[in-house]
């Protein structure tokens, strides 16, 4: 499984070999249930306009985002493309390799 600090910043490449964009943040599920509470990688956010850089738009625990999260969060992923994790074939050296067309993702 791939850490933050490695994700953030490579450059996206779809199955096709066009370029999709940079990783600016990271979706995760946090696992509870057990001893320690350890997050599983969902998704990439990835942006071909912005510079590569963690956000991180914070949450309370329910998982609600207050409404100026939400409202900065729309102008900065405005235009993001979402990556499901099960879409990325490979990863490393700088570079994503994803298993899926840029035209089959979704908007983040």
């Amino acid at each position: 499984m791939a850490s933050v600090t490695e994700l953030i910043g490579q450059s996206v490449w779809d199955a096709n070999g066009i370029w999709v964009g940079h990783v600016v943040d990271i979706r995760v599920i946090k696992n509870r249930g057990e001893l320690r509470q350890a997050n599983t990688v969902y998704g990439l956010v990835v942006s071909a306009r912005r510079a590569p850089l963690l956000l991180g738009l914070t949450r309370d625990r329910p998982g609600r985002a207050p409404w100026m999260a939400r409202m900065a969060s729309r102008m900065v992923y405005a235009g993001c493309t979402f990556v499901p994790w099960t879409a990325v074939q490979e990863y490393g050296g700088g570079e994503v390799h994803l298993g899926a067309l840029r035209r089959e993702l979704s908007r983040a």
